[in-house]
């Protein structure tokens, strides 16, 4: 299988993959949104009905107080009319007495002639408020009810008509006052204990259910335990659940599509500039290097430029990212050596104040093929190491002592350094100063910003001043107006490159050029 292919199959695999985990993560996600919903949805429904309860036991013990306030006669007419209205006006409500010591002398409401006197009370209250929560011994026609006694009164309250729920089928809740059962629905659920739960939504995938308890820390610790079987679930949120995944299968295609088509291209682009490489299709322009001061020409930038076989041209800013990611980068520097010296070899001979700028990337450092190569085409060519200068920018010296010593090589064997696109990387003064250097480029973006109002327009001074410190010579980029060269040449910036100058040119105008400039 060939390595074009190979690659192709690892990035369709890889596209598969990870449309896979973005499935996962794209299930799980609306999983979890979903259940969020419908915690928030309990939550919501507990409120109310824990807000209810409360407001009733609070009503309830309003209406005793009422009750022992009243300054009718009690059991006469009036009284029990007052007691029956009372009643009546609260559902929740199923009767009403009157007390004498132990013995219930009258009462109005639906549960008449009943006398409630459980041994055992459930709750005493500091107020006097005495409570009985539902039990076999609270009892009536098969409800347990809740008592409240409070001074001459008490109140039978049918505790069904507190959890005022409309569930669906299958479907229980319970509701817990101060820690006691209070009800269930539907009548004696069986619901998990309430310390066994904890606050918040329960998945039980065991039993395939849902367990929400919610609590209300107001006046009265009220909790409300909810339980649902998950099939509920399902319905209630399988459709949008089912919406979204339909629309991430239709997108995951898409996805796969867009990484194929990209990487097909990326591949295509990568091999043909492997085959242009090895067979010396690169072309090699060279912008002029000028003393700004005199206008002589003292040497060039050589830049690669790429026509594909069709006749379209592949800017730099595509092919030498490929070139990087695919390993390429040293292969291409290689060439654009061979075409240097293959074009200007003699011309390089001819006058050997003249040379050619070099640019290196990080990976041609991390070895010593292109040292090596370098070192013997010179050899070969009978040309000096002076004749061809290196251009490195800064973002490849980052924390890169295998670079140090490399640039240590390089100077010995005569080859000048320059530090590329200054300014856009991390160095700092003390930084630089670890590097053996000859030569610093100011990038363009700063040259652009002399004399304006730009953020930057004021960092190249102190770029000016850095390259001073440390002896270096200075080339300002991109130079392309009159009044930058006459504010470079004050700031005793002798060397600029740019359209002021020239535009990047082939070998043989570039030649001309440099007879018309001091060749």
């Amino acid at each position: 299988m060939a390595r074009r292919d190979k690659i192709f199959l690892a990035i369709l695999s890889t596209a598969l993959l990870g449309s896979l985990v973005l499935c996962a993560l794209l299930g799980w996600y609306l999983w979890r949104e979903s259940v969020v919903a419908e915690e928030g949805r309990l939550e919501t429904l507990s409120q109310q009905l824990g807000q209810q309860t409360e407001d009733a036991i609070i009503d309830a013990r309003n209406v005793l107080d009422q009750l022992n306030n009243s300054t009718v006669e009690h059991c006469a007419n009036e009284h029990l009319k007052l007691m029956q209205e009372l009643a009546v006006a609260r559902p929740y409500i199923r009767a009403i007495g009157y007390w004498r010591a132990a013995d219930r002398l009258c009462g109005a409401g639906f549960i008449q002639g009943i006398s409630f006197t459980p041994p055992r009370a459930s709750r005493i209250y500091e107020s006097g408020v005495i409570a009985w929560w539902p039990s076999a011994e609270t009892e009536v026609g098969g409800v347990q009810l809740f008592l409240m006694r409070f001074g001459e009164h008490d109140l039978v309250i049918d505790p069904r008509l507190l959890l005022n729920a409309d569930l669906p089928e299958q479907q229980m809740a319970g509701l817990w006052v101060e820690g006691l059962p209070m009800v269930t629905v539907p009548a004696r659920a069986e619901l998990p204990p309430l310390n066994a739960l904890k606050l918040g939504l329960t998945v039980d995938r065991t039993n395939q259910r849902l367990i929400s308890r919610f609590s209300l820390g107001t006046i009265f610790p009220i909790d409300i335990v909810a339980l649902q079987p998950m099939s509920q679930f399902w319905q209630r949120y399988l459709p949008t659940l089912l919406s979204a995944g339909l629309l991430g299968l239709l997108l995951i295609p898409l996805w796969i599509y867009i990484v194929l088509r990209y990487s097909r291209q990326h591949l295509s682009l990568a091999a043909e500039l492997r085959d242009a490489i090895v067979n010396n299709q690169i072309q090699v322009h060279y912008q002029p290097i000028v003393d700004m001061s005199s206008g002589r020409c003292s040497g060039a930038e050589s830049l690669a430029r790429w026509t594909r076989e069709d006749g379209e041209m592949v800017g730099p800013d595509v092919f030498i990212p490929i070139a990087e990611e695919a390993g390429l980068a040293t292969d291409l520097a290689k060439a654009m050596l061979r075409g240097i010296l293959r074009e200007l070899g003699s011309h390089l001979k001819a006058f050997p104040d003249l040379s050619v700028n070099l640019n290196l990337s990080a990976q041609d450092l991390e070895t010593d093929r292109l040292l090596d190569y370098l070192e013997t085409e010179l050899r070969a060519a009978d040309l000096p190491a002076s004749a061809i200068k290196l251009e490195i920018t800064e973002r490849a010296l980052i924390d890169n002592d295998l670079a140090r010593r490399r640039i240590q090589t390089l100077r010995r064997r005569g080859h000048s350094i320059a530090i590329d696109d200054f300014g856009t990387g991390y160095s700092s003064l003390s930084y630089l100063e670890s590097f053996e250097l000859d030569t610093l480029k100011i990038d363009k973006a700063f040259v652009d910003a002399i004399e304006t109002h730009a953020v930057t327009s004021s960092v190249i001074g102190h770029v000016i001043e850095m390259a001073k410190s440390l002896k270096l010579d200075i080339v300002a980029e991109g130079v392309e107006s009159a009044h930058q060269v006459d504010w470079l040449l004050k700031q005793n910036v002798l060397l600029g490159q740019g359209y002021l100058f020239s535009k990047p040119l082939p070998a043989r105008q570039f030649i001309a050029f440099h007879q018309r400039h001091g060749g």
